[in-house]
């Protein structure tokens, strides 16, 4: 098998950029390499006909996942709070909130596909890996893996251009 150090460099874009499509940019890094740190412990372990960019992708995606859930988890600092104002018909107005970013609008969109959706389209439209290889790692057909990339980039756009085609 090859070091793996030349994985690191063959295959980090890749995996940086799975990590990305899930989270934003500074938690990408840090699950970019919660994955490599995990795939060193396990290389060892790996069968040396393993597809070794499909195993990355998956974890990186996992971790990308688990930081998803663990954020969602974390409290919010709410900062200093202002003074209420001595008027309470101020206290009905409804709080205006920032736009949303568009990396923020493909996470929500994304975050709607069913798993099995989400899974195909993160691993062949964001990390490259082919129809045959996603269903190798999904346990699935190729027919099946084309499918559900097919199905999740279709709900995608539909959520993202508001059904318009």
């Amino acid at each position: 098998m090859a070091p793996f150090d030349e994985l690191v460099r063959e295959h980090g874009g890749t995996v940086m950029r799975v990590c990305r499509a899930v989270l934003a940019p500074a938690d990408a890094e840090d699950a970019w390499s919660e994955t490599f740190l995990a795939a060193l412990a396990a290389y060892p372990r790996l069968r040396p006909d393993s597809d070794t960019r499909a195993w990355l992708v998956t974890i990186a995606h996992r971790k990308a996942i688990d930081q998803w859930r663990a954020a969602g988890r974390r409290a919010v600092p709410a900062g200093d709070l202002p003074d209420l104002p001595d008027r309470p018909d101020l206290l009905d107005r409804p709080v205006t909130e920032a736009p949303a970013l568009p990396d923020d609008e493909l996470r929500a969109a994304l975050a709607t596909l069913t798993p099995a959706q989400r899974e195909a389209v993160l691993l062949h439209h964001v990390g490259g890996v082919p129809h045959t290889e996603v269903a190798a790692a999904l346990d699935i057909t190729p027919a099946a893996a084309r499918r559900r990339a097919a199905d999740g980039v279709a709900a995608l756009r539909a959520q993202m251009t508001g059904g318009r085609s």
